[in-house]
């Protein structure tokens, strides 16, 4: 992969849902939403530009007989410049976003080999939702590009109102992964160098409950729509099946339709619009009302939540006999959500959202320009969308009384009707429109893509470790120094297989520190030396300094600023100079009386400060730039030498090795490593733990994955004789 200073190579990240080029199955559950036609929009509203090279959405690949076939292709394209590339990461089955965070490291190690095997580096990354920001701060942060983050819903945002409807926090955290969904936000926005959202209040009031809340690093860029798809009735519509479909709930189908089209989800409020419907015997009279909620064969089939919102719209349509008034279809295709609202705006009807909140509303700009009037929550998106397009009105959408009475000025007034509809046409084509979106969009990333440098390369003298096939990494203390004889096996067992194997140290102690122990114990040097919690990178023979690594990492590292910070809190101390470095600031800390390691994040995120922090064994604090750690260097000195990442052996134990241990790589924790702090890996697949102490434990480990059974020594160009 070589990076081209006039490419625009843009890399989009939605990892959950099911997405592809067409027919998106939108509704179908609580991940295959907005977000998901809003990426596979906005890959093919960029590749249609001329400044724009190409675009790659990668999303998570799916082989589950549950859905279709079209998820399990690695490689589909949707425009002559713009493919979705989906990647393999844990089950091959359709999984819930909520069960997808422990296979999002072996995602990022996926994805980044894709994209190592490209003939053009990325220019910028974006991710979409909070795992694939978790993604994309990995990915950006190994290739050295800018990273751009759409949230589209913030985890800090739902766990309030799940707390206000009396859900508890450790229900909430169990079932939403929430705890670890909130970290990977926090971290993603201290990354990005851009926010996208779709309206200012997002800014205001949700994007300001984190500590990383840097506004100026914020713009506001409405989505788009499709405006060859989403246009005003033509007649055509009139001989569409759906509108069969419809009328076979209606007694007098030729009345108005007061339209509603969301996914069954308590939030979107469907059941306060049918009360307000059932209690008006004048909206009956003007209006029919069409519920589009989603696709169902069996409601007893549907989630939990799905269920309850349907049987719930069921009892009031009988409570008020609303037989004949309400239609609300089992089934619906993609390729006719459009002619539903062509249907409502032909019979001279409304289209209502009454969510309860509503980032953006993307529905409310597919109805504008289909020449629909909109009513809509007085939250979010719909605030911007009508005050752009001056063709509608605001709700309160706990308000019965409230949604009645702005129905019933739409569907009763011909001549504020017709108003609506021009105003609405104009307004969603001067700032709706995907041509319009991505023009905006260009303008917001031009200074980023300035900033963009060469990835990091590793000195040309070390280029021999091409022709090793494997490596094994490990800490250096307790793994590899409580057991002279079982150190001494493991010392023997690394020499004879060192023509097709690296040896690597990663430590964090500093390198002085570091090669005293080893002279003590009779360790020699190893190929690779990693120190400073993955800060420095040494190579053998000479420990030659990674000049590259040390500038890539010092991005935005500013330490006396994290001084400053740490210094002020109660139960910290710096640790002796003789432990401090260049990218590594160290503290003990005095778990009694310090703040937990929550609270310590969240005063270095509100000091605009991006870094990893790192606690061992309970007392030692270690804060180190954002692009650094172990497992970080691992891949960077892996990913430099053409080592495969799944043939890299971790051995590590303490919480300072948790990333180097996660992901594609193979990793063991020796037995008398199996600390509390890495007790959240004990589930992972690929973590072997061990039941012998100390080197035993690596060695039981390669016996365990049969490490050295595959080994293969690559041949030099030197001694290639076939081309004589």
């Amino acid at each position: 992969m070589t990076p081209q200073p006039d490419s625009r190579y843009i890399v989009l990240i939605s990892v959950h849902g099911l997405i592809r080029g067409h027919d998106l199955e939108l509704g179908r559950d609580a991940d295959t939403g907005g977000q998901t036609l809003y990426v596979v929009e906005l890959a093919r509203a960029l590749a249609q530009r001329e400044d724009v090279d190409r675009v790659d959405l990668f999303t998570r690949l799916v082989d589950d007989s549950h859905v279709s076939t079209d998820y399990q292709q690695p490689i589909e394209d949707i425009d002559p410049k713009a493919r979705i590339v989906r990647i393999e990461a844990g089950p091959a089955e359709y999984l819930p976003k909520e069960q997808l965070w422990d296979y999002l490291d072996t995602f990022a190690d996926n994805m980044l080999g894709f994209l190592r095997d490209q003939d053009i580096a990325p220019t910028l990354i974006h991710s979409h939702y909070a795992d694939a920001g978790y993604v994309g701060t990995r990915v950006s942060s190994q290739l050295g590009v800018p990273l751009v983050h759409t949230g589209h819903s913030l985890g800090r945002v739902k766990r309030r109102r799940l707390l206000a409807s009396g859900v508890k926090q450790e229900i909430i955290d169990k079932r939403y992964r929430m705890d670890r969904r909130i970290d990977a936000e926090e971290e993603t926005l201290g990354a990005a160098s851009l926010v996208v959202t779709s309206t200012s209040q997002e800014i205001q009031e949700q994007y300001g409950l984190y500590d990383h809340y840097q506004p100026e690093r914020m713009s506001v860029i409405a989505p788009g729509t499709d405006l060859t798809r989403f246009h005003p009735p033509d007649g055509s519509e009139q001989k569409a099946p759906i509108k069969k479909e419809l009328a076979r709930f209606l007694r007098d189908p030729k009345k108005p339709i007061i339209l509603a089209l969301s996914r069954p989800d308590e939030r979107k409020n469907i059941a306060t619009l049918v009360d307000a419907f059932g209690e008006s015997e004048e909206l009956q009279r003007n209006a029919n009302l069409v519920i589009i909620a989603g696709n169902r064969d069996d409601i007893r089939d549907l989630d939990s939540g799905a269920q309850q919102v349907l049987t719930d719209i069921l009892i009031l349509i009988d409570l008020y006999d609303l037989y004949g008034k309400v239609a609300y279809p089992k089934h619906h295709r993609a390729d006719e959500v459009p002619i539903l609202y062509q249907l409502a705006a032909a019979s001279r009807g409304v289209f209502v959202n009454p969510a309860l909140t509503e980032p953006f509303g993307l529905t409310l700009i597919e109805a504008a320009a289909s020449g629909l009037p909109i009513v809509a929550t007085e939250d979010g998106g719909p605030i911007d969308i009508i005050g752009h397009c001056k063709n509608g009105i605001l709700i309160d959408p706990l308000d019965k009384q409230d949604i009645t009475k702005a129905l019933l000025k739409v569907v009763s007034d011909a001549s504020r009707w017709r108003t609506m509809v021009k105003n609405g046409l104009s307004g969603v084509k001067q700032h709706y429109s995907w041509e319009a979106h991505a023009e905006s969009y260009m303008a917001a990333i031009k200074p980023l893509l300035e900033q963009v440098e060469p990835p990091p390369t590793a000195p040309v003298a070390r280029r021999p470790m091409l022709y090793h096939d494997r490596a094994i990494f490990t800490d250096l203390d307790q793994n590899l120094l409580g057991d002279p004889d079982s150190l001494a096996d493991f010392l023997r067992i690394m020499r004879e297989n060192h023509r097709c194997t690296s040896f690597g140290i990663a430590t964090g102690r500093r390198l002085d520190s570091a090669l005293a122990v080893m002279r003590r114990y009779g360790i020699p040097r190893p190929d690779v030396l990693i120190t400073a919690l993955g800060t420095e990178i040494y190579y053998a023979p000479q420990l030659t300094a990674d000049d590259a690594w040390a500038r890539h990492i010092d991005h935005l590292w500013y330490p006396r600023r994290v001084r400053d910070v740490l210094n002020d809190l109660p139960g910290i101390e710096r640790q002796p100079k003789s432990e401090q470095s260049r990218f590594k600031v160290s503290f003990y800390i005095d778990p009694e009386h310090a703040p937990c390691l929550e609270e310590i994040g969240s005063s270095l995120h509100q000091a605009d400060l991006n870094v990893h922090l790192n606690l061992s064994f309970g007392q030692f604090l270690d804060v180190v730039p954002a692009r650094a750690s172990k497992g970080l260097a691992l891949r960077y000195v892996a990913d430099q030498f053409g080592i495969p990442i799944e043939h890299c052996l971790t051995a590590g134990g303490s919480g300072a090795d948790e990333d180097m241990m996660r992901g594609n790589t193979l990793a063991v924790v020796v037995a008398n490593r199996h600390h509390e702090e890495l007790s959240q890996l004990t589930d992972t697949e690929s973590i072997y733990f061990a039941e012998k102490p100390f080197a035993a434990g690596i060695l039981e480990a390669i016996e365990h994955y049969r490490f050295f059974d595959a080994c293969q020594v690559p041949m030099r160009p030197e001694d290639d004789k076939s081309g004589e």
